[in-house]
């Protein structure tokens, strides 16, 4: 009898990890239900428009993927190329801090655990950083 790999084996990946696409929705939802309420993330939500919609359903294809499940994203659009695709909108060291809070205040209260969240947090900072296009 062959046994199912281990959410937390060392060979899961982040996406069975933090308990696959059930998991990453809530995550999405929880953050930009945080853009949306607190003052803390104003000049975030500022750049995406007057609805979420469209965001909400593309980050949670995008990070599925990137997570290390379905390439929902990629099937739809093709490659990310995440920093073309952010150009039209001004984002400097506030709108790319303000973005990495909110994620991690997201993970933190979906119940991410804490060492995939460290992980996470790191990578989704150089992806971040990468993004900026304007000083300050």
């Amino acid at each position: 009898m062959t046994e199912n790999p281990v959410p937390d084996a060392p060979t899961a990946t982040p996406f069975e990890r933090l308990g696959g696409e059930a998991a990453v929705h809530a995550l999405v939802e929880r953050f930009y239900d945080l853009m949306d309420l607190e003052p803390a993330y104003a000049e975030l939500r500022a750049v995406h428009g007057s609805t979420l919609e469209d965001a909400r359903q593309k980050l949670f294809w995008f990070l599925c993927g990137w997570l290390g499940g379905p390439d929902h994203y990629v099937e739809r659009f093709g490659h990310p190329r995440l920093r073309m695709r952010h150009l039209p909108f001004a984002i400097g060291i506030r709108e790319r801090d303000q973005w990495l809070a909110c994620m991690d205040q997201a993970m933190r209260e979906t119940g991410v655990d804490e060492d995939l969240r460290l992980r996470l947090n790191q990578s989704l900072f150089k992806t971040a950083d990468w993004m900026r296009n304007k000083n300050g």
